[in-house]
């Protein structure tokens, strides 16, 4: 059905604060409006505002709002059950104004719609980067701090903690209790998986189906509870990262059952997945039909593709995102499958973002092993085909395969082991801006570092010891600070997420204690030495590919990093990489010129220049 983009009327009226509308004048409605989205607005904003409303066979009505907005555009979809209102709200008024609707001249009913006053200095905000360790939670497997909530009446997915793909019952409020855990770490920012409704049948636990973009999955919890979880994190030095899906929804969003237009979401004749071919983005010898599976094909059979490229469906998300952020005080984003949306909408939606918070970090993730490729989706790459994405940050895939690929290697051949770090390292020159990247080693979709690294915690303590020295800003996963496995290799993603034992909050000996305390020395550290956080790098060709030596430094001081992963003590001789000695950031102790890095062992020594 043709898209219909028909502007019904302007309404020409007064709505400063001495308007004379009688509220009491016209019934409140009685069910006719379903929803009104975004769920409120706010005075000051730089983002347009276009209300999507839906109710049954709401566009029979005509709109226009008093106290404090006026609509000035109205525009019908393709289902009668929706109309798409511009709005523009008063700058100096907050509080209620209504929505009020008619037909053949006469009020039938209205809607409030709340205004609010913005934080000071909201548009100022700082955002995560440089100075940052993230930390990564997947609530539902991290504490159940609220049994209560574990099922509820309105959501179809019930608890079944046993089993590996079932709901566990982890939740925002024992996020909340744990806050202290992140930041004695020395994690700066948190970043969980999604916690908006996500009503799917089956796996709905991960939060990666959207039912609802405006509610929180009340088995996690509640909208207040999660601005609560934000302004305590906020008071713990926490910075919070929300993980967003741009790209796609859940089969059990309430809107496919009714679609606004029919191209709402990407529809065809048969289910057509994405081809995955994230290269048909950039290749100018790619198939136009290529990229058009690429970015419209669903991501999985549960998930429908959603159209950026409906100006529609491309402002609900931007005022989402903005709604978010300024609703819930939000420091971050993180996009999920980012290469899977259509390029240049998703460029505009990052513009938007950023023109509403200059200084709002998002990282997106685009998972390919090509540097030239993950360098594309970078804002301001110099792109020769001319695109420019305005993403902020990328996630650094290929420098996690090196680091991965190299640890576990006893005896590497010729150009392996750690040499594919530094060969990696050596492709610094594409990339835009060294210091939006995230570095990892694990994530809540790859396997855990402890599995590759067959539980040896003399390699994992070196992968925590580069996240922490190299550039960029490192985020670990949850429970890797004390060499976490899966419960069951062969059940992927449901047993790489395993549940948070809560005694080790509080309680850790042995192993796991002598693993907590290495990370958390190493990146409490961290959080001061702006010669990490900003400095420029120097690595150097290694001796053999068990060995691998850098330096971040600066115009005041230089930390030198020598990795050994190999199953025999190396000498070192500082003097081969221009230095006399300094100090061993975990012992505290000072190194001679000359020393012997036992086996896999990360030595982390600064000096001053």
């Amino acid at each position: 059905m043709k898209r219909i983009f028909a502007v019904c009327f302007l309404v020409l009226v007064s709505c400063a604060s001495g308007s004379d509308f009688v509220p009491e004048s016209v019934a409140d409605h009685t069910g006719e409006v379903s929803r009104v989205e975004p769920l409120s607005w706010w005075v000051g904003m730089e983002t347009p505002l276009q209300l999507l409303v839906q109710g049954e066979n709401i566009s029979a009505y005509d709109v226009r709002a008093e106290g404090g907005a006026r609509v000035t555009g109205v525009h019908k979809a393709d289902s009668a059950n929706y109309l798409f209102v511009d709005v523009d709200v008063d700058v100096d008024r907050a509080g209620v104004c209504y929505l009020v609707f008619s037909q053949d001249g006469v009020d039938r009913f209205k809607y409030p719609y709340t205004i609010e006053q913005r934080r000071e200095g909201s548009a100022d905000r700082e955002s995560f980067g440089t100075a940052d360790m993230i930390y990564l939670l997947m609530p539902d497997r991290f504490v159940n701090g609220d049994p209560s909530n574990d099922a509820t009446d309105d959501t179809i997915e019930k608890p079944a903690p046993d089993e590996f793909f079932g709901r566990h019952g982890g939740d925002i409020a024992g996020m909340m209790e744990h806050v202290d855990y992140i930041a004695d770490l020395g994690a700066t920012a948190v970043w969980s998986t999604p916690l908006l409704l996500d009503n799917e049948p089956r796996g709905s636990y991960h939060g990666y189906a959207c039912s609802d973009y405006y509610h929180i999955d009340p088995r996690f919890g509640s909208n207040e509870l999660y601005r609560e979880f934000v302004a305590k994190a906020h008071e713990h030095g926490v910075k919070v990262i929300m993980d967003i899906v741009t790209n796609h929804c859940g089969t059990a969003h309430w809107w496919m059952d009714d679609l606004p237009f029919d191209d709402w979401v990407h529809q065809f004749p048969e289910y057509t997945g994405t081809n995955h071919v994230f290269s048909a983005n950039m290749d100018p010898n790619a198939a136009v039909e290529d990229l058009k599976i690429q970015e419209s094909g669903w991501f999985v059979g549960s998930m429908p593709d959603m159209n950026l490229d409906n100006p529609f469906m491309l402002q609900y998300f931007k005022q989402w995102a903005v709604w978010w952020i300024e609703y819930a005080d939000l420091d971050g984003f993180r996009v999920d499958t980012y290469p899977y949306n259509e390029k240049v909408p998703m460029s505009e939606w990052n513009k938007a973002v950023l023109a509403e918070y200059p200084r709002f970090n998002i990282v997106g993730e685009a998972w390919t092993s090509s540097i030239p490729q993950l360098a594309y989706w970078q804002g301001g790459n110099p792109n020769k085909d001319g695109f420019d994405s305005h993403l902020p940050s990328i996630m650094d895939f290929p420098l996690r395969e090196a680091i991965v690929g190299a640890l576990p290697v006893d005896h590497p051949q010729w150009n392996q082991g750690l040499r594919r770090v530094y060969d990696c390292l050596s492709h610094d020159f594409v990339y835009h801006d060294l210091s939006r990247m995230m570095i990892f080693v694990a994530n809540h979709d790859t396997e855990r570092i402890g599995d590759l690294l067959n539980k040896d915690p003399e390699r994992l303590k070196i992968s925590m010891a580069m996240l922490a020295t190299m550039r960029g800003f490192p985020q670990i996963f949850s429970g890797d600070e004390m060499m976490f496995t899966s419960a069951d290799l062969s059940q992927g993603h449901g047993g790489l997420r395993v549940d948070f034992p809560v005694e080790l909050f509080t309680e850790r000996d042995g192993l796991q204690a002598e693993l907590y305390d290495y990370t958390k020395k190493l990146f409490q550290w961290r959080k001061t030495k702006n010669v990490i956080h900003n400095g420029k790098t120097l690595h150097f060709l290694p001796r053999d590919n068990d060995t691998y030596a850098y330096m971040r430094y600066d115009d005041r001081e230089a930390v030198f990093v020598f990795i050994n992963n190999s199953l025999e003590p190396r000498a070192v001789s500082f003097d081969d990489y221009g230095f006399d000695g300094g100090v061993d950031v975990m012992s505290g102790k000072a190194v001679n010129k000359n020393t012997t890095i036992p086996a896999k062992t990360a030595m982390v020594v600064e000096y001053e220049k």
